[in-house]
């Protein structure tokens, strides 16, 4: 493949033009093939410089397209001094009206969006779209779906037609039962379960942060059992560019596997609680533990950028620290030991896989 056929094909995939058989094949490309893969992060920054670049270059056309309304009303004096000159001229000259084009220019930017979104259709999605699953589909369920959920131990205080319209993933963070999800995928709710493999257990919420979209949630279920020890610990550090990552989420009723690299230390829209990743996320994966190869939670997923394939969004493993000692504070009977050091650190990724499922929950919400 040529440097410009593969430019071309990285391309796409960044952008979602791929069919589902081309993506399918790309991405194995993409694990067997290093430099592909790098060049996928890279030109994914280079496309998001090329996008900023456009931004700027759209609000310095309109400053100038002011500038000359202005000059032909005779509110200011113009100059026939072209490019960089003019340029220089004009905030040498005349910085304060150049002060008023600008908030004239973003004034008419603030009209005219406010006027498209008033009449026109609204958008199906924004462009950071949160990933909690929607419960509908429970109402039609296949029997071989019914069969597995019945097939998983259930606490006889769980009422067994209960309606859950919403849910996503948690993880435990303490033994003794306590996890850590998204608060969207617990914000409202009246009644919380817990689902994985072990069974399924009633649970509540014992702290929320939406400023930082994370809650803790205890396990309250007489029927469940404390864990030893968890075998993840809880980075307080991002870490670094390209580094790997994966997770595990609750998209379906099964608990599934994705990789993908950290792409940027920061989160949507520049925001520093969270950072980017590279991967893929679908609904239901709302509070999925971003993993490093150490074993160490570095994140907690919780958004994807809805027009560009691929990105996604996790806050910071370090808040759980931040939010542990809030907890402690607030009622000191909530004390929560957090795992400093990970125990899974020299395990190959199927063995940490392994290891780490149990402790990864379905979180779902009437």
């Amino acid at each position: 493949m040529s440097e410009e056929n593969r430019l071309e094909a990285v391309e796409r995939y960044i952008k979602g033009e791929m069919n589902p058989d081309e993506r399918v094949a790309f991405e194995q490309l993409r694990k067997s093939d290093a430099d592909i893969d790098q060049l996928v992060v890279e030109h994914t920054f280079f496309l998001q410089q090329l996008n900023r670049f456009g931004k700027w270059k759209k609000f310095r056309s309109l400053l100038q397209v002011v500038h000359t309304d202005l000059a032909e009303q005779g509110s200011i004096r113009s100059t026939r001094l072209q490019g960089k000159a003019r340029i220089v001229y004009l905030f040498n000259r005349y910085k304060r009206v150049g002060s008023i084009a600008a908030s004239i220019a973003l004034l008419t930017t603030l009209c005219i969006s406010a006027i498209i979104w008033i009449f026109s259709p609204p958008s199906p999605h924004s462009q950071f779209e949160e990933l909690n699953k929607k419960f509908t589909q429970l109402e039609y369920k296949t029997s071989k779906q019914a069969t597995e959920i019945d097939q998983i131990k259930r606490s006889s205080a769980i009422p067994v037609d209960m309606p859950f319209t919403t849910g996503g993933t948690g993880f435990i963070i303490d033994p003794r039962g306590y996890l850590v999800t998204n608060a969207h995928v617990v914000n409202g709710a009246h009644t919380i379960v817990v689902q994985n493999n072990r069974g399924e257990y009633l649970a509540t919420v014992v702290l929320l942060d939406k400023n930082r979209d994370l809650a803790i949630l205890k396990i309250t279920d007489d029927s469940f059992k404390g864990y030893g020890s968890t075998p993840y610990s809880i980075s307080k550090k991002a870490g670094q560019l390209a580094d790997p990552i994966f997770t595990l989420g609750y998209p379906r009723n099964e608990v599934v596997y994705s990789q993908g690299y950290l792409s940027a230390r920061t989160g949507f829209d520049g925001d520093t609680l969270s950072c980017q990743i590279e991967i893929n996320a679908n609904r239901g994966n709302s509070g999925s533990p971003i993993i490093n190869r150490r074993g160490e939670i570095i994140g907690i997923l919780n958004g994807r950028q809805a027009n560009a394939e691929g990105f996604a969004f996790a806050v910071q493993g370090k808040y759980i620290y931040q939010l542990s000692d809030s907890l402690r504070k607030a009622d000191p009977s909530y004390t929560i030991r957090i795992n400093g050091r990970s125990a899974i650190s020299s395990l190959d990724r199927s063995e940490q896989v392994k290891r780490i499922q149990d402790y990864v929950y379905m979180v779902k919400v009437n």
